[in-house]
């Protein structure tokens, strides 16, 4: 794809990756004279992302091939109370790759998601419901409508910023029991596994627990008497 960027100077795109994708291309640390990539995923830090590469000198502006679709309940009153994987079993079932589908953001009665461009009028045409649920799907125009995460704020101390301290806070955990998904490789900082448990994030990152969720690392607010750190985490909800 960064070949064909660069040779015919138009902008190509991949489809939606995953985290384990997305750190087989940072891993490779790529670097092509004359050619930039770039990562979007739909919103700000968007857990699944597509990778874009265009000519340094590209003269014409570009928009990612992606559309926000909202899902709601045909009777808020008669609807049922419905999950992440209950919105992903639904697209899912209608027989497309998971990769034409990023990032799904649930909230009460309510559930956007991402998807390919090309894939758009399929989902407007054929999702109708949603486990037992009648549903209304229609595409976000106005990009003010455009959903954004909803974060908790979390804030502890912890003897020094390590990664398995960070994670033991966020998710309520022993720093021992928080090891094995760090050496088990389900840790992903800024989409790049981190398999040390000593790693230590900078402020901004977003650290991803595969089977727990994702939180924003926002720094260090203080130091304790006892010389511990107090950090405060954004978990994403």
């Amino acid at each position: 794809m960064a070949n064909t960027a660069y040779q015919r100077d138009i902008v190509t795109f991949s489809d939606f990756l995953n985290l384990n994708e997305q750190n087989m291309i940072n891993s490779r640390n790529f670097r092509i004279p004359g050619v930039v990539m770039e990562w979007f995923g739909g919103y700000e830090d968007a857990e699944r992302q597509m990778v874009a590469f265009h000519p340094d000198a590209l003269v014409f502006p570009w928009d990612y091939p992606i559309d926000c679709l909202k899902i709601e309940p045909k009777a808020v009153r008669f609807s049922e109370k419905l999950t992440h994987r209950d919105y992903l079993g639904a697209l899912l079932n209608l027989g497309v790759d998971r990769c034409v589908i990023g990032d799904i953001l649930v909230q009460e009665d309510a559930a956007w998601f991402f998807c390919l461009h090309r894939m758009t009028d399929f989902f407007l045409e054929n999702l109708c419901r949603v486990k037992h649920t009648s549903i209304v799907i229609s595409k976000v125009e106005n990009p003010k409508e455009l959903p954004s995460p909803s974060l908790e704020p979390v804030s502890g101390t912890c003897a020094s910023v390590r990664l398995d301290s960070l994670i033991s806070l966020a998710f309520q955990g022993s720093r021992s029991s928080m090891v094995s998904f760090i050496e088990s490789g389900h840790v992903y900082v800024n989409g790049r596994l981190i398999t040390s448990n000593g790693y230590e994030p900078k402020e901004g990152e977003i650290i991803s627990v595969r089977g727990k969720g994702r939180f924003r690392f926002d720094g260090i607010t203080g130091k304790t008497k006892k010389g511990r750190c107090a950090v405060r985490i954004m978990r994403y909800i």
